[in-house]
């Protein structure tokens, strides 16, 4: 088990960036880990995953292109760069960790994430 603290959140104008991180209080080398958003009055939606290595990255449609995931297993720390960022990208953004190896569609899947932070807010105004 790990703990996930997120932070990089905050209000950006539409076509801008932001770089979400996430750090956790233990070693995160044997874990697939995954973005999650929600946003208000939605389900928890799959964002992006990248496997132990980080060889493995998956993206969800509506991300490809904009958003990077990626990872530093030395520090510890799982990243997200957004870049392009429209307005329906604003949501609580949840990272999460699970002990399990997945693949495609796999990770897209909440509930086979064992650990989870407490969320970042991302707001993007138009």
């Amino acid at each position: 088990q790990v703990q996930l603290v997120e932070t990089g959140g905050r209000l950006v104008q539409a076509g801008g960036s932001l770089r979400l991180s996430c750090a956790a209080s233990g070693r995160i080398s044997n874990y697939n880990m995954g973005w999650f958003r929600q946003a208000p009055g939605k389900e928890r939606e799959f964002v992006a995953a990248i496997s132990w290595a980080g060889v493995s990255t998956y993206y969800v449609d509506s991300v490809k292109g904009r958003f990077t995931i990626s990872r530093d297993n030395a520090k510890a720390t799982l990243y997200l760069q957004m870049n392009s960022l429209k307005p329906e990208d604003t949501a609580v953004y949840y990272c999460a960790a699970r002990s399990q190896h997945c693949s495609g569609y796999g990770c897209q899947i909440a509930d086979e994430y064992d650990d989870w932070g407490q969320g970042t807010q991302v707001t993007v105004s138009s």
